[in-house]
């Protein structure tokens, strides 16, 4: 038969800060090591956050959260699965697993300790019972193993076991059995000989004196584990003048539980709703917190990449759009954003087209009559220098709003109105900062709309109207800076920067105060920032004229 030592010599380090080497430095420790009782990850994590030193995956909790005896009738893969979710929800901490008597005979028990240590717990404790066990505190015969027998099973798991932190923790019934103090020291000294890292003496006496019994004649060098369920009054501070090294809180959760539990769904059945019990419950977001919803979705933010990015808009109306003599007499008392557009008023189709595209962040920058503005939904901002500011005051007067940081920014013209697939594939870019681009009859606008104009990099593919957003063409200029003979195309009032540029382009608004939105772009290209350009031939309506506000009313009705 292999001595421990012999077998030492085969284990590996599997590395510092595992929770086998933290339960080991806990044993090494002054003071007494706190154990709580779990049988989920939920559990577990209530005690963590409680301050309790490491977890007991508990046999009799498991047992009972499947409603069924404690009596060696679940299957170890069962014990294992909860086992494991519990260090992987606590992780760092040790998990300790209660694993009955091992669930068979030697051989079970190799498997055990394999299966265990690779799920990441940092100790296993079996019991010297008989299989099939019965639980401790059931009333009746409680049958051992023999001292060679239960030996025979430590020495294979200290064997079986592939790192050298990860622990066995022996664990005697012989005062459970009615055996006497001298029987729990005989098999103690015993199972320390064989290479137990830890001895787990369990007793179910009220009093606790067979434990002080014990402790006062024990001369051993390993850690000593109670668990006092039925000896509460046995503290921390008096087992730590006994030499007692960790407590075992092991079911106390659980019962917890049932009776809050319980109270809960009698007082709902009796009242016939929930008022009652709601200021007695934990608020969903403690649930929130203890699943790690703001990792998952931080984690979701930075890098599923399945769905849009994150995405805030803001809608660019403050203006009085009285430029046009025709739109004059309709602007004199409503602003264009609550220009009815058959039957619904601008703004509202704009912001519910954004909503359809997934877009929740919504902010629409208002000034002329902004009492007069049906926002619905969207976050309103208020720009006082509407009249003098230009689109850059009220991209200002739209930051003052808090954004999340991995967020984009979509800026869009108020005047504009575009169909749903335009929108799409703006959103499907993930550059930089990205302008939408008419390539239809550049050279064709008006005079005043000289700021509009784009001129774009490669102008021997200006033929290729529709090209992959996967590589889209760069914008060389845009705004005043482009003559008629250079201009690609037409600027479509709509603007999507990333979170990285989005700080640029404020403190550059910032530092300009006022102006038109080209203008703030040319001086990103001066300054070597890419700008790309999405190329459209269709799907969007600038509303300048009475006319353009026809067309709009028809093609939306038809």
């Amino acid at each position: 038969m292999p001595s421990h030592s012999t077998a030492s010599a085969l284990l590996s380090d599997s590395g510092s800060g595992t929770p086998a080497q933290h339960l080991r430095t806990l044993w090494t420790q002054r003071g007494v090591v706190r154990v709580a009782g779990a049988h989920d990850a939920m559990g577990a994590k209530l005690a963590a956050q409680a301050g309790v030193d490491a977890i007991w995956s508990s046999g009799f909790e498991i047992s009972s959260s499947y409603a069924v005896p404690d009596a060696s009738i679940l299957t170890m893969s069962e014990y294992l699965a909860a086992a494991r979710s519990i260090a992987h929800g606590v992780s760092p901490m040790p998990v300790i697993a209660d694993c009955d008597t091992g669930y068979g005979n030697s051989n079970n028990v190799i498997r055990m300790v394999r299966e265990f240590e690779a799920a990441g717990v940092a100790a296993v404790c079996i019991e010297d019972k008989s299989f099939p066990k019965t639980n401790s505190f059931i009333s009746g015969r409680q049958e051992l193993a023999s001292v060679a027998e239960f030996v025979g099973k430590l020495l294979a798991a200290k064997n079986a076991q592939r790192t050298r932190e990860f622990a066995v923790i022996a664990r005697t019934e012989a005062l459970i059995a009615g055996w006497g103090v001298d029987e729990a020291l005989r098999r103690a000294e015993a199972y320390e000989r064989a290479g137990a890292d830890a001895v787990l003496v369990h007793d179910k006496s009220p009093s606790g004196d067979n434990i002080r019994a014990f402790m006062a004649r024990w001369n051993g060098l390993v850690p000593i584990i109670i668990v006092p369920t039925t000896f509460p009054g046995l503290g921390v501070v008096e087992a730590q003048a006994l030499g007692i090294k960790m407590v075992i809180y092991a079911n106390q959760g659980i019962r917890a539980s049932v009776r809050a539990v319980s109270d809960m769904w009698r007082t709902i059945v009796r009242d016939g709703n929930s008022v009652a019990v709601e200021h007695t419950i934990a608020p969903l977001s403690t649930l929130f917190e203890l699943q790690g919803m703001s990792t998952h979705t931080a984690a979701e933010r930075a890098f599923d990449r399945t769905g849009p990015l994150p995405t805030r808009a803001i809608i660019l109306h403050a203006g009085d759009h009285r430029d046009d003599e025709s739109l004059r007499l309709l602007t004199v008392d409503v602003p264009m954003a609550a220009l009815d557009v058959n039957g619904i008023p601008l703004v509202q189709r704009q912001v519910s087209l954004l909503q359809q595209c997934g877009i929740t962040d919504i902010t629409v920058v208002i000034g002329y009559r902004h009492q007069a503005v049906p926002t619905g939904d969207a976050t309103r901002a208020v720009n006082e220098m509407w009249q003098t500011g230009g689109e850059v005051s009220s991209l200002l007067a739209a930051a003052a709003n808090p954004v999340v940081s991995e967020a984009r920014t979509l800026v869009c013209y108020g005047d504009v109105i575009c169909d749903h697939h335009v929108l799409e594939r703006l959103l499907a870019l993930d550059e930089p900062c990205t302008v939408v681009v008419d390539r239809n009859d550049a050279t064709a606008s008006p005079s005043h709309e000289v700021r509009d104009r784009v001129a774009v990099e490669d102008e021997g593919a200006a033929s290729r109207r529709f090209l992959s957003p996967a590589s889209p063409r760069r914008v060389r200029a845009i705004g005043g800076a482009v003559d008629a003979a250079d201009a690609n195309g037409e600027f479509a009032g709509l603007l999507l920067v990333s979170a990285a540029r989005w700080p640029l382009l404020r403190a550059r608004a910032e530092r300009r105060g006022a102006g038109a939105l080209p203008e703030l772009l040319q001086e990103s290209l001066l300054d070597g920032e890419d700008i790309s350009c999405l190329e459209i031939t269709s799907g969007w309506l600038e509303l300048r004229t009475f006319a353009d506000y026809e067309l709009a009313c028809r093609m939306i009705a038809s």
